[in-house]
C-alpha cells in the first residue's frame, strides 16, 4: 500500500477486519474515520489514534457525511438488517457524492453461495442464499454495486469466508478444554486469517476493478473436526472425542446450526490471479502456528 499521508478512508462499521485494516494505514499515515456503535468501543478506538463517529445504523450525523464525502476510500462492514443496508440507507446520497475516483469496498459472506453439497463455487457461481441473513447480503451486494454504477464510482464486494486471528480463533477453546469436535461426514468450512484480508482490500485499493467480486478464503476447505484435532495437536493436548453432528446440533443455538447447512468449497483463485495476493497463511496450519509463536 502506497504512504501517501494525504490519503483518507472512512469506514462504516470499524470491528474486527476493519480495525485491522485501519491500523495499517494509519501506520503508512492515511488519515483514518469510522463508526462504531457503544461509547466504550468509540474510547478504545480514539486512543488509537482514529476519528469516530456512533452510528446506530438509522441517525444521520452531518460529520459522518463530510466525512464520506470527503474520502478517498471508503469501506462498509456493516451487516445489513432486514429494512436494508445501513449506511445505504442513511448516507446514499453523500457516498454518491463521494471522490469521483474513490474506492469502495463491501464486506460480504462467502454465505451467498448457499449449499453446493461439496461442490466447488468461484465467483461465477449462482448465488444460492439459504438463511434470511444470506439473502439480506445477496441484497445488500447488489445495492452497492448499483450504486457504484450510478454514481460512477469503483465498487468491491469481498466475499468472507470464516475469520480467524488474534483473539479470535479456537485456540482459546482448546486451552480451556471446552472445544468440541464435531463430524458430519463431507462437510467443509473455508476460513482466512484476518491478516490475508488486509492485504487483500490493500490490493485491491491499489488495483481496483468496478463491479469486482473476490471470494476471500484460504487453499484449503476442511473439516471442523480435523481443525480441533490439529489445534490440539499444535498444543500439544489430547483431542476431545468427536461427536456427530445430529447429535451436537441438539444443543447448538438456531444461529450455531445455520452454519451447518451450508457444504461447499470456495475457490480463491480469482484472488490470487487478479489480485497477486499471496497469502500468508494458505491453510489453518499455518495460521494456527503463527498465533501460537505469538502468544495469541
Amino acid at each position: 500500500m502506497d504512504d501517501h499521508s494525504s490519503k483518507r478512508i472512512f469506514i462504516f462499521g470499524l470491528g474486527y477486519v476493519a480495525t485491522a485494516l485501519a491500523t495499517v494505514l494509519k501506520d503508512v499515515g492515511w488519515r483514518v474515520a469510522g463508526t462504531c456503535r457503544s461509547e466504550t468501543r468509540r474510547h478504545e478506538l480514539l486512543e488509537h489514534g482514529f476519528e469516530v463517529y456512533p452510528f446506530d445504523g438509522e441517525g444521520y450525523d452531518d460529520g459522518i457525511g463530510r466525512q464520506v464525502i470527503a474520502a478517498d476510500r471508503l469501506l462498509s462492514t456493516i451487516p445489513p438488517k432486514q429494512t436494508g443496508d445501513p449506511a445505504l440507507a442513511v448516507y446514499e446520497k453523500q457516498i454518491s457524492n463521494s471522490k469521483q475516483s474513490c474506492w469502495i469496498g463491501y464486506l460480504s459472506t462467502t454465505g451467498v453461495y448457499g449449499n453446493w453439497d461439496g461442490e466447488e463455487v468461484n465467483e461465477e457461481s449462482p448465488v444460492r442464499p439459504s438463511s434470511i441473513r444470506a439473502h439480506r447480503r445477496v441484497a445488500a451486494e447488489c445495492a452497492w454495486l448499483a450504486l457504484g454504477r450510478r454514481a460512477g464510482h469503483g465498487v468491491h464486494v469481498f466475499r468472507l469466508a470464516g475469520i480467524y486471528g488474534p483473539n479470535r480463533n479456537i485456540l482459546a477453546q482448546v486451552r480451556a478444554g471446552t472445544a468440541r469436535r464435531i463430524e458430519k461426514s463431507g462437510h467443509l468450512f473455508s476460513r482466512i486469517h484476518v491478516s490475508d484480508i488486509v492485504s487483500t482490500l490493500c490490493a485491491s485499493m491499489t488495483a481496483p476493478r468496478s463491479d469486482a467480486i473476490y471470494n476471500v478464503c484460504d487453499d484449503e476447505p476442511a473439516s471442523q473436526a480435523d481443525v480441533v484435532a490439529y489445534a490440539c495437536t499444535l498444543l500439544g493436548m489430547p483431542a476431545p472425542q468427536a461427536t456427530p453432528f445430529d447429535i451436537a446440533a441438539q444443543d447448538m443455538s438456531e444461529l450455531a446450526r445455520s452454519f451447518w447447512i451450508d457444504n461447499r468449497r470456495v475457490s480463491n483463485r480469482r484472488l490470487q490471479k487478479e489480485l497477486g495476493v499471496g497469502l500468508a497463511y494458505p491453510t489453518y496450519r499455518e495460521g494456527f502456528a503463527a498465533l501460537i509463536a505469538a502468544g495469541q
